[in-house]
């Protein structure tokens, strides 16, 4: 896991589960590669990590990975990072962690928006700044009641990879339930929405990686430059 897959889950435990510490976490696509969720999770907290392969982090291995083993409306918050770019019907799995969530759970979702094609076991998807909005229709027309409660795009640290990150609330009618975002206390991103919010902030069309690499144009157009005079 790259570092800022782990800060972005950190922050989130931080911001809304740490009034909630005895809350049952559901992680998907739990192996520990190199690097875990659960090392940022709340103390105290009932953590379950679930995979389609058995591996370290893995509590349960799924049969299918579009159905879990959890009763409805039962678990406290689903994380999920760095997984649903291997996914090839993603948008099952998401209506599957909105079902097993209790009417006030939380969904904090983590996937690439860029980066190098990597298979585990495929890998098929990147997420953009629309994409929670998105997903969220989906499941409104599957007959859930979401809310997206925020969503940006991480910046680089270290690696090559900029994080989709979003957080969903189950049922729109708990809004009041969780106050805080991420977005209040974390300011390394591009095109940070908050629900209710009109515009994106810090909005960026260009990439980080894009902007970037005019960055370097430029700058050997300048260093060119300055050899022929």
């Amino acid at each position: 896991m790259h570092a800022t897959a782990m800060n972005h889950g950190r922050l989130f435990f931080e911001t809304y589960l740490h009034r909630r510490p005895r809350s049952t976490i559901v992680e998907i696509g739990a192996q520990d590669v190199n690097g875990s969720l659960r090392e940022v999770s709340p103390l105290g907290c009932q953590y379950v990590g679930v995979d389609f392969v058995a591996g370290p982090g893995v509590d349960v291995v799924l049969d299918d990975p579009y159905r879990l083993p959890f009763d409805d409306a039962s678990i406290d918050a689903v994380v999920t990072s760095s997984c649903l770019e291997h996914s090839e019907l993603f948008w099952l799995a998401f209506l599957e962690m909105l079902r097993i969530l209790k009417p006030d759970g939380l969904l904090y979702l983590n996937v690439p928006s860029n980066g190098a094609f990597h298979r585990f076991p495929v890998d098929c998807w990147r997420f953009y700044p629309d994409s929670g909005a998105a997903l969220v229709k989906w499941a409104r027309r599957s007959g859930y009641q979401p809310l997206l409660l925020e969503s940006f795009t991480g910046r680089q640290d270290q690696h090559e990879w900029n994080d989709f990150v979003a957080v969903f609330l189950k049922d729109e009618a708990q809004l009041a339930a969780h106050p805080e975002r991420i977005l209040s206390r974390h300011r390394n991103f591009d095109n940070g929405y908050r629900h209710g919010a009109a515009e994106f902030e810090n909005g960026q069309f260009v990439p980080e990686d894009r902007r970037k690499l005019m960055k370097m144009i430029a700058a050997v157009n300048a260093f060119m430059k300055s050899l022929q005079s």
